[in-house]
């Protein structure tokens, strides 16, 4: 099971990945921070980018915070990064 950091930027004009920064995966999504909404946008844009079910991506931490970790089954942590593009600096 590959772990992943992210920050993420909710209530954003546009829904994506913003690169990295770091560690951290930034993503943008459209869902404001209530009710675990934004939480959910997070999900669903990694499982559509990857294409993997929904239920294969938990997060593990953060869940109130933009900075979150999450796990993903069936990919490593280079999988992972290396499925959600390359590194940027």
């Amino acid at each position: 099971m590959g772990r992943l950091r992210l920050h993420v930027t909710p209530g954003a004009r546009e829904e994506g990945i913003a690169g990295w920064r770091g560690e951290s995966l930034r993503l943008k999504v459209r869902e404001r921070p209530q009710k675990g909404r934004a939480n959910e946008a997070v999900i669903r844009l990694l499982a559509r980018r990857l294409g993997i079910p929904r239920a294969s991506i938990g997060i593990v931490h953060g869940a109130g915070s933009r900075d979150k970790l999450v796990e993903v089954e069936g990919f490593s942590d280079e999988e992972l990064r290396s499925g959600l593009g390359p590194a940027a600096h």
